[in-house]
């Protein structure tokens, strides 16, 4: 009986399947389980009319728990416990919900309620698998977490997150919904590392609104877990992903001739995401004050650039003192560049630099050693055209300035135009392969018109700059052509027609009534059309010539290449003296006969007069290079290794055939010699021919007949520029870096820090923010690799044109950078003036990487203009740079 009823439950029975992972286990509802009940509708002919009306359900069904799917898992375990209506799921588990995601070591998810419950595993005292809530972007990792579906509110312990660069770190979080989180016992920090951060702000009650801001009660700063005197009773911190307008903080400090002051504060202003605005001023207790406005500008694939206007009131002592003084100095900067992709047949860019010329020596908010040393600022505007065709048309309008701060010289061109027509050969061939002198006869158009302005700083923006503006034009038409001569001999010839056209002209004359009746030559300046026209005609004659040398494939150097470039060419420039006219000054007591002057009306015009004197003159010229093989180093390598021993050694004269007396010119040579990778030896100087007099006049003798050498040297230069570093050294290479958006370079300096280099006073970076996949918080010594970098420059002129055989100018420039340990940056920047016996302009720099902070401290105690020191130390995160201080010196701008 008893096997009988085992085997017929097992007929009957059957066990419960294990549910799969990543499926919600859910009673199903099979057939068997409904029952079904068919009605005959019974239809009343009276009741018809109230039998077909349908009448609606007033209550309302019950609203469904949960109104999304639900996935969960476990890689341990997923457990089901009907009774308690909840789900285990244990190691490595997650549930998705919706938008959220929960993943963590144990998570319990309780249909009762509707809440989940997620929290780590504790095992052997290590607490491991942090829960991971995320929900959209929102993503925080707590201690444990619940979670309601229905309110969709949280409440999470310990919790670690990121909103816009802040990590905040908070003992209890309450999520109201998705607009708010309340927050107990927070830590606000950029640290990277949010366990142990270097620094945090400590606050007990914050009210958090994501992607918004965050609003805390009493707020404190720590600095390695020490609290500080730096607190607030409340504060605030916006949190957005795009760029939002804002109060920018300012600096504050004391100076000795101007007083309090503070610097750099004002308003930046978002105004869209293709155009900022940031507005800054300085004001000094003395009445000095500075005004500055900076707008970047930028459209994707099209074009970008920046503008900035700056003015500075300067006040010197105070009002009624001997010593006061007060002026005025400005600054306008304008750089543009455009895509060359967006349009390839026109092209618009700009670099503008203008201003005062003290701007940059006087200015009481600039600590840039290298811009107080330029000596010309430049401008450009250019817009140029291109007219796609046979033949092809050019058009560029351009406006240039270019201002000597020394000697406050300017000069404007404003503006220009350009135009050209690309080469015509009449006589080529239709298949275009072009033979002989006649089918390479090739002409083309250049038109070149300007307003040329000639002014000081004193005049530049007022009416009186324009008084002496010249305009002109000039029409060039060079005829040219090429052909060999007996196959290895290179030959060409030209003519070229130019015709000028002025607006101004002068006119001279002699008025015995000036000078009180002394009589004087009387200049006017007439205002029409004036124009003249000229020609000239010129043929050349080169060839290559190549020595090779060799000495072996056992030898070090296998061989030697010698490539000789001879040219000799031939010019003749016939004289225009009908475009000259004359007048005669009247005889004198001193004078037996009236002296007869000649002039030309176009003197003092935009391209000056045409040529007076006929000249016919032979030019020659020659090249050489010399080159190795040499064999390589690497055993492994098949082909010798080529090496360049001398580059352009150039030697160039010309002889004057037209000439009574000096015929010839003197040689001229240049040349540069390769030392070692990255440092050529370059060299240029002029040998002259003929001697001197007595009173250092050159005469017409020959310097060798007149007991002397062949040459004499009159004058020379020597020049060399290196830079290398310690990564040339190990292979590794060094990248260069673009500087273009280097202050210095942008005020007309040099990119480098040769002369000396500064933090931007208006932000203070130096160091960037850390790379998210970089880890600095264990980094070792460098023990005996330590990374360095040195710039060199040397320079030396001779001069001897006049017997002086002096040195002119010999100095040295050196400028280094060593990072002592992977945080600690130190260089210097210096250099030694051999002719004066001092040493130039010196500055020290030390920099530190503090992890989430910056700290550094530029002295440049020997100078010409600027001798001042500059103490920065601030947060790198671009949230919280307003925590900054910043300390400085100014120099004596009297001194």
């Amino acid at each position: 009986m008893f096997l009988t009823f085992l085997l017929l439950c097992s007929a009957l029975l059957h066990a419960q399947d294990i549910p799969p992972k990543n499926e919600t286990n859910l009673p199903k509802t099979t057939q068997d389980d409904t029952l079904t009940v068919i009605l005959k509708p019974v239809i009343d002919e009276v009741n018809e009319k109230a039998q077909d009306t349908v009448k609606t359900d007033t209550i309302k069904p019950e609203k469904e728990t949960l109104t999304d799917v639900v996935d969960y898992y476990g890689e341990d375990y997923v457990l089901l416990n009907r009774k308690e209506n909840k789900v285990y799921m244990y190691n490595k588990a997650y549930i998705i919900y919706g938008d959220m995601r929960i993943d963590a070591g144990l998570i319990i998810l309780d249909y009762n309620k509707n809440e989940v419950y997620a929290k780590g595993i504790d095992s052997a005292g290590v607490y491991s698998q942090r829960p991971v809530f995320v929900q959209a972007n929102n993503k925080v990792e707590p201690d444990s977490i619940r979670y309601n579906f229905d309110t969709e509110k949280a409440l999470v312990y310990n919790s670690r997150t990121e909103q816009n660069g802040f990590r905040v770190i908070a003992d209890v979080t309450k999520k109201v919904n998705d607009s708010v989180v309340y927050l107990r016992n927070v830590k606000f920090t950029t640290s990277k590392n949010i366990d142990d951060p270097e620094y945090y702000f400590y606050t007990r009650k914050a009210k958090f609104v994501p992607k918004k801001k965050v609003v805390t009660g009493l707020t404190n700063m720590y600095i390695a877990d020490v609290p500080t005197p730096v607190g607030l009773p409340f504060a605030y911190f916006p949190l957005t992903e795009d760029r939002t307008s804002g109060f920018i903080i300012p600096s504050f400090g004391d100076n000795n001739s101007r007083g309090f002051f503070f610097q750099n504060g004002g308003y930046y202003f978002a105004i869209s995401e293709y155009l900022d605005l940031s507005l800054l001023g300085d004001y000094y207790t003395n009445g000095s004050y500075a005004l500055r406005g900076e707008t970047s500008y930028a459209l994707r694939y099209k074009f970008k650039g920046n503008v900035s206007a700056r003015f500075e009131k300067l006040v010197e002592e105070e009002r009624g003192f001997p010593n006061f003084s007060e002026t005025s100095i400005y600054n306008i900067r304008w750089s543009h560049s455009q895509d060359t992709k967006s349009s390839p047949s026109s092209r618009f860019s700009a670099s503008v630099n203008i201003g005062s010329s003290k701007y940059f020596s006087q200015s009481i908010n600039q600590t840039n050693n290298a811009s107080a040393l330029v000596n010309t600022l430049s401008s450009s505007i250019s817009y140029s055209k291109s007219f796609e065709g046979e033949p092809q048309v050019n058009l560029s309008v351009a406006a240039t300035h270019s201002q000597n701060t020394n000697t406050e010289a300017i000069s404007m061109s404003l503006p220009n135009l350009n135009t050209s027509v690309s080469r015509i050969y009449p006589f080529a061939p239709k298949d275009g392969v072009k033979k002989g002198i006649i089918q390479n006869i090739n002409f083309q158009y250049d038109l070149s018109a300007e307003n040329r302005i000639q002014t000081t700083d004193s005049l530049f923006f007022k009416s009186e700059m324009f008084n002496s503006a010249q305009i002109g034009a000039q029409h060039n038409i060079p005829v040219t052509t090429n052909f060999k001569i007996l196959k290895y001999l290179s030959a060409s010839a030209g003519t070229n027609f130019r015709e000028t056209w002025v607006l101004k002209s002068t006119r001279q004359r002699y008025d015995q009534a000036i000078n009180n009746g002394l009589g004087g030559i009387v200049k006017d300046t007439v205002s029409g059309f004036e124009s003249y026209r000229t020609y000239n005609f010129s043929t050349s004659l080169g060839t290559t010539l190549y020595g090779l040398f060799n000495f072996g494939k056992n030898n070090k150097i296998q061989a030697v290449r010698h490539v000789v470039r001879p040219s000799i060419s031939y010019n003749i420039n016939p004289a225009f003296d009908r475009y000259y006219d004359e007048f005669i000054i009247p005889e004198t007591a001193n004078e037996a006969a009236g002296e007869v002057v000649e002039y030309s009306r176009f003197e003092n015009t935009l391209y000056g007069p045409p040529n007076k004197v006929y000249s016919s003159s032979i030019g020659m010229s020659l090249s050489n290079t010399f080159e190795a093989k040499v064999r390589d180093r690497d055993t492994t390598a098949v082909e010798p290794k080529k090496v360049t021993l001398l580059n352009n050694l150039n030697f160039s004269t010309a002889y004057n055939l037209a000439g009574d007396s000096l015929n010839w010119s003197p040689l001229q040579f240049t040349g540069s010699i390769p030392i070692v990778p990255k440092l050529d030896f370059n060299f240029s100087g002029s040998l002259d021919p003929y001697a001197l007099d007595n009173n250092n006049q050159k005469i017409d003798v020959f310097n060798i007949d007149n007991g002397g050498s062949l040459f004499r040297l009159t004058n020379a230069n020597v020049s060399i520029n290196y830079s290398f570093s310690s990564k040339d050294f190990d292979g590794s290479g060094k990248k260069d870096l673009d500087r273009t958006e280097n202050e210095t370079f942008r005020n007309g300096g040099r990119p480098d820090d040769l002369f000396g280099d500064a933090t931007d006073i208006y932000d203070g970076q130096i160091y960037k923010e850390d790379d998210e996949d970089v880890d600095k918080t264990n980094i070792a010594w460098y023990n005996y690799k330590i990374p360095w970098d040195m710039r060199l420059a040397y320079t030396i002129t001779y001069g001897n044109s006049q017997r002086q055989n002096e040195i002119s100018s010999q100095s040295l420039m050196v400028s280094t950078n060593m990072e002592l340990a992977p945080r600690w940056t130190v260089g210097v920047s210096s250099g030694y003036d051999f002719k004066n016996k001092g040493v130039t302009l010196t500055q020290f720099r030390f920099q530190r990487d503090l992890e989430s902070w910056q700290m550094s401290f530029n002295w440049t105690p020997i100078g010409s203009i600027n001798t001042a020191w500059y103490f920065f130390i601030g947060i790198k995160s671009s949230v919280l740079s307003d925590i900054k201080y910043d300390k400085r010196r100014e120099s004596d701008k009297q001194l």
